[in-house]
């Protein structure tokens, strides 16, 4: 399997994992352990984390708003001048985990560097 893919299936699952006994903050522990375990090159250590924490934040974000037809989430739009727009809400929910899981990722890249002979 290619090392992109499994990386971001493996950040996935331990996020989800962690969530289960952790914070928010589950996600960017998770993108460390990954990036740490099964460190990536060049703009894919950002990306990838990134893009698998921002999936899993959209998605879980969508299934908590959908269970009350988006109430919370449309007076939350209005508080932050999104004029109560749930998906720019969710967008900017992903963005803000993407961004956490792409620098916890760079970070475990770094010190699994640290910890290499070459």
């Amino acid at each position: 399997m290619n090392r992109n893919i499994l990386n971001f299936v493996i950040t996935i699952v331990i996020a989800l994992v962690l969530s289960l006994f952790m914070d928010w903050y589950s996600v960017m522990v998770a993108s460390l352990i990954t990036g740490f375990l099964l460190p990536l090159k060049r703009l894919a250590v950002f990306f990838v984390p990134f893009l698998a924490i921002f999936i899993l934040w959209v998605v879980y974000s969508y299934i908590l708003g959908s269970g009350n037809d988006f109430i919370l989430a449309k007076k939350i739009g209005v508080l932050l001048y999104l004029k109560g727009n749930t998906t720019l809400l969710l967008v900017i929910t992903g963005l803000v985990g993407g961004i956490g899981g792409g620098v916890a990722g760079v970070l475990g890249k770094q010190i699994s560097m640290l910890f290499s002979k070459d």
